[in-house]
């Protein structure tokens, strides 16, 4: 079968309980790959591609000094990435960590359009913030043969082996929003250091002094952003660092309640709180409720990613608007920017976010 074929030729292995494959392990040595021997012999990519296919444009001479250095490095082709060569899908892979938020869903509205636009089509899975979902939804990507990947990380990704054996197979990769740092790949990501801060110096504008953060987990990209920006901002308006004022959690509903009886239960409450995202912030908006406090004029209480709920609510939440369609978009056109050219790029986008004011975070009284 197909699968034997590459179960058997490429490093993957089968599993045990189900007709599967995923990376090996470990890889003893590098596979040598047609970069390897284009930099060694300062020619491109498809040079040495087509001297290794004979093809008639390439000079006896050229053709004779890339197989020789082939032999030499004990190249062979990647099945893997030969196979989608041949094939050429026209289908993309896109992981998200959701697929039921407005955020996630315009995000790949402007994927889509501009795959589209290219003659490609996309397949969307949920990893539903598992680690282990997101590393079988690369596994069955690649057994769709997909001729690459558009990936938010899950919040629980904290190995990303999957992801550097794709890179390391030369199989193109784009990262948006939640990304890894440590793996140099094309990204779109949001400004959220910058408009944190804005939603803290907002706060202090607004009669606030004890204002608090509800992260996310610290791994996360978006969480350091967002955390830098809150710091910054108090320093910015010449406030004191409270550690008792900083409460992490997963960023889901019932977490965000606990986060948030946590700080209404200090013997100096918060007069603000800042969540890291709409999920978080509205899940503390039930709380302050349930414990009788007033939003704004005992808490103040601001979002990040203006999700529809924020404008339905009572008050309509103050929120941080991401240009979720631009960063689809934007993704898009770095793979297939990615896969156009013969060196990789690594081209990171930082596209601006807006600070929308409304009831939840203004004080009556205050300018």
């Amino acid at each position: 079968m197909l699968y034997n074929r590459f179960s058997s030729q490429s490093g993957f292995q089968e599993s045990s309980e189900k007709p599967n494959f995923v990376f090996s392990q470990v890889m003893a040595t590098r596979r040598v790959s047609l970069k390897d021997l284009a930099q060694e012999l300062n020619i491109s990519i498809s040079t040495v591609s087509r001297a290794l296919k004979n093809h008639p444009d390439i000079s006896l001479e050229v053709k004779k000094k890339v197989k020789q250095l082939a032999e030499e490095r004990n190249y062979s082709p990647n099945p893997l990435a030969m196979g989608l060569l041949r094939q050429q899908t026209k289908m993309i892979g896109v992981i998200v960590p959701d697929i039921n938020t407005h955020f996630y869903s315009s995000i790949i509205s402007g994927i889509e359009r501009v795959v589209n636009e290219n003659g490609y089509f996309i397949l969307i899975a949920s990893s539903n913030e598992s680690m282990q979902k997101e590393k079988e939804a690369v596994e069955n990507f690649l057994k769709l043969r997909v001729e690459g990947l558009i990936v938010c990380l899950s919040q629980e990704t904290t190995d990303y082996t999957h992801f550097e054996k794709l890179v390391k197979n030369e199989i193109p990769l784009v990262f948006f929003d939640r990304i890894c740092e440590s793996i140099d790949v094309p990204a779109v990501i949001a400004d959220g250091g910058i408009a944190a801060q804005k939603i803290t110096e907002h706060f202090y504008t607004n009669g606030c002094r004890r204002i608090a953060y509800i992260s996310g987990p610290d791994h996360l990209n978006i969480s350091k952003n967002r955390k830098r920006g809150y710091l910054n901002g108090l320093k910015e308006c010449g406030l004191p660092v409270d550690p008792e004022l900083i409460v992490q959690c997963n960023m889901s509903i019932d977490a965000a309640k606990s986060a948030t009886r946590k700080l209404l239960e200090l013997e100096h409450k918060p007069d603000a709180i800042f969540g890291i995202n709409d999920i978080v912030a509205l899940s503390a908006m039930i709380e302050i409720k349930k414990q009788g406090f007033q939003i704004p004029n005992d808490i103040a209480l601001a979002g990040f990613t203006d999700e529809f709920h924020s404008i339905v609510v009572d008050p309509p939440l103050t929120s941080v608007s991401h240009p979720t369609v631009s960063m689809g978009e934007e993704a898009a056109r770095l793979f297939f920017k990615s896969i156009s050219q013969e060196v990789k790029t690594n081209e990171k986008i930082i596209l601006p976010i807006e600070l929308i004011e409304r009831e939840s975070s203004k004080k009556t009284g205050s300018k």
